[in-house]
């Protein structure tokens, strides 16, 4: 929040400018005066410097759709504000002094319209409204020969459902995500299926892949931990060779389908760093990467994250 403040007479030379007499009844004083101006359902506080009595809420994007990464962040002096949004309480993080931020994810399986967003701080709740758009993505059909429905092994289902519940304290990335391999994109964020004709109401491709040559490098897009490493011949039949990256914060990448793969888990990659190679490993018709990134346990867009960048 910019300062009302100059930098002489301990911050106040705007003040005493705009407003005398006030000056003059606040420099005889030994009480500390402050005013709240509240506007758009955002209380602002212009008060004196370094006296927090202000809930100052923010939400980016201002017109969200499904699959967008919704940023909320909060301005307040409560050490533990409390953040609700459709029947989810959502971390909030410090990011600075009295300041605090959330990601909330978004999907195609979300319900557009209008919803509540809450955020309680200093004994007071405030309300905001949050419209989701709806978003048109497109459809595949799929026809898989008897028994292939069903597939997987419980060891991968249960490591990559535990990975992607990871929620860390410590924030790894910064600016933009990179690109994670050559190759063009072959499947975009969010297709629904049709399997053997029937509509697949409760899934969407949940990444993007990029088709490439088998042995094409695959880098880390942003810093991270490696929290999961899991083998085709360990019981990864679906998945194949995968590997998660942990960028805090409940920020997750995997990466699935490849042929090698170049870390171990515990380790800690900077941006760009090979951490595998692109392969058809698992259930793939050919090799590719398959790019999915996660927010608070969803998988979100990660178009934003590579051409905005998301702080």
């Amino acid at each position: 929040m910019t300062s009302v403040y100059g930098t002489t007479d301990q911050g106040f030379e705007p003040m005493r400018n705009l407003i005398p007499r006030l000056w003059a009844k606040v420099a005889s004083a030994s009480t500390i005066v402050s005013m709240l101006k509240v506007t758009l359902g955002t209380i602002v506080c212009l008060g004196f410097p370094n006296i927090a009595v202000a809930l100052t809420v923010t939400i980016a994007p201002s017109q969200p759709s499904q699959g967008d990464t919704i940023v909320v962040r909060v301005e307040t002096a409560d050490p533990a504000p409390v953040l609700q949004w459709r029947n989810q309480i959502y971390p909030l993080f410090a990011v600075g002094n009295q300041r605090f931020r959330a990601l909330l994810p978004t999907t195609p399986l979300d319900t557009p319209g209008a919803s509540t967003l809450t955020v309680q701080a200093e004994g007071q709740g405030q309300q905001f409204k949050i419209s989701l758009s709806d978003r048109d993505f497109p459809t595949q059909s799929i026809w898989l020969p008897p028994g292939d429905d069903d597939l997987g092994t419980d060891l991968e289902f249960d490591r990559v459902d535990a990975f992607k519940r990871l929620v860390t304290s410590q924030k790894h990335w910064s600016g933009a995500f990179l690109r994670p391999t050559e190759g063009d994109v072959t499947t975009v964020y969010g297709v629904q299926r049709y399997y053997n004709g029937d509509f697949a109401e409760d899934y969407y491709h949940r990444g993007v892949d990029y088709g490439a040559a088998s042995g094409t490098p695959v880098v880390a897009p942003a810093a991270g931990r490696v929290a999961l490493v899991g083998r085709e011949a360990e019981g990864f039949e679906l998945h194949g060779n995968t590997v998660g990256l942990d960028h805090g914060q409940g920020v997750l990448s995997i990466f699935l389908h490849l042929s090698q793969i170049n870390v171990h888990e515990g380790q800690v990659v900077n941006p760009g760093q090979v951490i595998g190679r692109v392969g058809s490993t698992g259930i793939a018709t050919g090799p590719h990467l398959h790019w999915g990134l996660y927010v608070q346990g969803k998988a979100v867009d990660p178009v934003p994250w590579r051409f905005e960048g998301i702080e």
